[in-house]
């Protein structure tokens, strides 16, 4: 299948003119993630909706180029973990996040209305994302998490901690089957993976810092939603010491959308037309 793949990709600039095609489509289903506060790829609870825009071009049945537009919601907590610790920590996060990609995608069968109806592709590319984690207090009042510097992101005691960026890159990757549907519709699912540069999606990466800072210098509501054990019915630990493990700095965190895709398949823009005139009947003319 790699040779196949790399023999249509060293052929693309012989292909002719009149094998590309276009399709511009909507795109809708469901979102998650993985990170610290979420240790399951696909958990039992936590997903939320995703939906977007999408265009393709298709330089040749089997390769093209995609683009699309993404807006989703992002949910984790540790009250969904099997582990007594991480539930004793007691963080959650939320963040809604808009994303613009592009790459490759190669459908593995040649599709056109002509040739094969289905085909299962593969894409890959890359991402650039907008997020802003944030939690749900006490009060239920939204509090957005990356201004109290949990970690002690931005303060002179840590100068290794920057504070991280609200925009990010992804390299995205995935699968999925399509159907041809007549001569304009084309109908695919797919699930795609985006692996960030981030290790904040959400608002967790590296080790506990000194509580009597964190509250000098961002004050009581940062510490307490830094280790929110405090919330539970039963807790009897205090606040962590200094450089004690809040998660883990060496993987950085995911999420990925799943859904079906609707698109109007264009050839070259010019095969309604065709197409419409194959569906009026002909009158016939006597004398």
């Amino acid at each position: 299948m790699l040779r196949r793949i790399l023999f249509i990709l060293l052929l693309l600039p012989l292909v002719s003119l009149g094998q590309q095609h276009h399709e511009m489509g909507i795109f809708g289903g469901t979102s998650s993630y993985y990170g610290d506060l979420q240790h399951k790829l696909f958990p039992k609870e936590g997903y939320r909706a995703a939906g977007g825009l999408t265009y393709k071009y298709f330089m040749h049945p089997n390769v093209g180029l995609r683009f699309g537009a993404t807006y989703a919601s992002l949910y984790g907590a540790d009250s969904t973990s099997d582990s007594p610790v991480i539930r004793n920590r007691n963080l959650n996060f939320q963040t809604n996040l808009f994303e613009v990609s592009g790459g490759f995608e190669v459908n593995l069968l040649p599709v056109d209305f002509d040739e094969f109806k289905f085909s299962p592709y593969l894409f890959g590319g890359l991402a650039v994302f907008y997020y802003n984690p944030y939690t749900i207090g006490q009060n239920d009042e939204k509090i957005y998490l990356r201004p109290l510097s949990t970690e002690g992101q931005g303060l002179k005691q840590y100068p290794s901690r920057k504070v991280y960026s609200l925009v990010n890159v992804g390299l995205p990757i995935g699968a999925g089957l399509k159907v041809f549907v007549g001569k304009t519709v084309m109908i695919s699912t797919e699930i795609g993976f985006r692996y960030t540069a981030t290790d904040y999606l959400d608002d967790v990466s590296k080790t506990y810092v000194n509580m009597d800072t964190l509250f000098r210098y961002k004050g009581k509501q940062s510490v307490d939603l830094s280790y929110r054990t405090n919330e539970l019915p039963k807790w009897d630990k205090n606040y962590p010491n200094d450089q004690f493990v809040r998660g883990d700095n060496m993987k950085k965190d995911w999420y990925w959308f799943a859904g079906v895709n609707v698109a109007i398949y264009f050839d070259a823009f010019g095969n309604l037309l065709p197409y419409k005139a194959t569906r009026c009947p002909r009158r016939v003319f006597s004398r």
